[in-house]
């Protein structure tokens, strides 16, 4: 059985390990898959009104087929900024103004470019595992502190210690099944 400060210590890295995995869930929803996504371009930044804001806040984005995105601006004088803000966001779509709305047609992936963005969301894998060994190391570091102060047992720190590695490799684990959902979706044709 482990101290109070120590079961406070494993949920404060339990947190942080959690937080890790909701960071890589909203870098994967970036990643292009071969589906049109909104989250491909909501994070576009628009100069609207003097200032820059995110696309999903001056329009509605939505993806009413599988190779299309719609941007419904609520300000149809916007639609010139959006388009540029898209086209200057670099990130290989190309928008058509039609004076009422912008459509983003999504074209297929080719086989180079599905490995580029697997590799993509590897890199984003591995960012989150050393997040994550980020967080155990910080609270290895703080076990110990806490059991020189308290003259805790060497049991308790083991144990600790022990179900700390369990969530470290818990975590792991499940960023790698979100890699290889991410990496099947990418390259599934």
């Amino acid at each position: 059985m482990i101290d109070t400060p120590l079961k406070t210590l494993l949920k404060d890295a339990q947190a942080g390990m959690y937080k890790s995995l909701e960071h890589l869930a909203v870098e994967l929803s970036h990643i292009r898959a071969g589906r049109a996504n909104p989250a491909m371009v909501e994070d576009v930044r628009v100069d609207a009104y003097g200032s820059m804001m995110p696309l999903n806040q001056v329009a509605s984005v939505s993806a009413p087929q599988s190779d299309l995105i719609v941007i419904q601006p609520w300000d149809r004088g916007q639609l010139a900024a959006i388009e540029r803000a898209i086209q200057a966001a670099n990130i290989g779509l190309n928008p058509t103004n039609d004076g009422q709305l912008i459509r983003i047609a999504i074209p297929p992936l080719t086989e180079e470019r599905r490995k580029d963005l697997a590799k993509q969301a590897r890199s984003k894998g591995e960012e989150a595992k050393i997040s994550i060994r980020n967080v155990r190391r910080d609270a290895k570091d703080h076990i110990k502190k806490v059991v020189d102060e308290e003259h805790l047992s060497e049991d308790m720190k083991y144990e600790a210690e022990d179900r700390l590695q369990k969530l470290t490799d818990e975590h792991t684990d499940k960023v790698d099944a979100m890699l290889d959902k991410k990496e099947h979706d990418i390259m599934a044709v």
